[in-house]
């Protein structure tokens, strides 16, 4: 097994979450198009670059915001825990930050009274409407119906519905960032997805993904953290759907140059488990195959360029290849023309410091964190 550091490094964490949103902008203005289609409009080849689409070319997607979101919601989470004492705020943190995302979405639901905010809600970008997906919409404004922003509808034990959609792997990467143990971020990413999507095919490749981002922050190798995070898996109820997802991933792996027909062989990506088999599938294949621009130019592209949901594809494959490779793994005009690609590095920086070896604290307070960090990341 290779090493495994005690912190994430600030430019594994920014690979992460950049190459979930690079991903995402790729993916989104073919999303839903054949692979004939994809052709007759971009080339034998395929999409080789950013697209206008539904938005400028280079825009993130819904995915990507409700990714930067988790992240945003997770440094609150730790920063509680550290002011009070007392954990056990992170569902209820995440669920508020989705909340703030639906009204910044211009839904209209119920008054929350108060919602966590946070400095990453005040960027445009993080809320510009992006086609959010009718099952997570629905999830969340049931949640809200309740009025109570802070008690998690959907559980894992008591499922809001019966969705296996992608909507809730998308988001979790960032849950494998400042957890004690690969264990432990399976457990936060897949209750993470479990806020909205109740079935296990929709929320347990949620903790696959976050425990893989686990160990390739901390510096393993993408098959040794995929083990260690299939291993969480296999002792979870329901997991034979995922499981088997991935044996076909892997198996298709060992076959040679990925091509689009392979990735469909795998499916579409509309439901959580296939989402998360064409991801792996297309960053293990850009290991293998790399190209002289880095492993995630050619890991992204294979991840766009099939029928189906082309940008959630993609952005597990970036989420997995950043995590391993930091972002020079991806070409440097899609990180330089990516949309809110300022606020992403800020967020990476600030969520390294949190989870890392000396959190801001004051002095004196027994590692209390200081009140200008509260205020950019309120606890609640």
């Amino acid at each position: 097994m290779s090493f495994v550091a005690a912190y994430p490094p600030e430019e594994r964490v920014l690979g992460c979450l950049l190459g979930g949103a690079i991903g995402t902008a790729l993916g989104m203005p073919v999303e839903g198009l054949s692979l004939a289609e994809i052709r007759q409009r971009y080339g034998a080849t395929g999409l080789t670059d950013y697209v206008d689409g539904r938005a400028p070319a280079g825009s993130i997607s819904g995915d990507a915001q409700l990714m930067l979101l988790t992240a945003q919601a997770l440094v609150q989470s730790s920063v509680r825990a550290r002011s009070r004492g007392i954990g056990g705020a992170t569902g209820g943190l995440l669920q508020m930050a989705y909340l703030s995302w639906l009204q910044g979405q211009g839904e209209t639901i119920p008054d929350q009274g108060w919602l966590s905010g946070g400095w990453l809600t005040s960027e445009p970008a993080i809320t510009a409407r992006r086609s959010p997906g009718r099952t997570l919409v629905a999830a969340l404004r049931k949640a809200a119906e309740r009025r109570k922003p802070g008690w998690p509808l959907g559980t894992v034990d008591e499922p809001i519905n019966d969705s296996k959609g992608c909507g809730g792997v998308t988001r979790t990467a960032p849950c494998g960032f400042g957890t004690p143990t690969a264990r432990a971020a399976f457990l936060v990413g897949r209750d993470a997805a479990a806020l909205t999507h109740g079935h296990p095919s929709g929320h347990l490749p949620g903790g696959v993904l976050a425990a893989t981002v686990w160990g390739l922050v901390r510096g393993q190798a993408l098959p040794d953290a995929l083990a260690v995070a299939r291993g969480e898996l296999a002792v979870q109820p329901g997991h034979e759907e995922t499981t088997r997802a991935l044996d076909a991933a892997m198996a298709l792996v060992a076959e040679g140059e990925p091509t689009p027909e392979k990735v469909e062989s795998l499916g579409a990506g509309w439901t959580g488990e296939e989402a998360l088999a064409i991801g792996v599938y297309a960053a293990f294949a850009a290991e293998r195959w790399t190209q002289p621009n880095g492993p995630g130019g050619l890991g992204l592209l294979v991840a766009v360029n099939h029928s189906g949901d082309s940008d959630s594809t993609a952005m597990i494959c970036g989420n997995l290849l950043g995590a391993g490779h930091g972002p020079e793994a991806f070409p440097r005009p899609w990180r330089d023309r990516l949309e809110a690609a300022d606020a992403v590095r800020r967020l990476a920086a600030d969520c390294a410091l949190e989870f890392g070896p000396a959190p801001p604290a004051d002095a004196g307070t027994g590692g209390a964190p200081p009140l200008p960090w509260t205020s950019r990341y309120p606890e609640g």
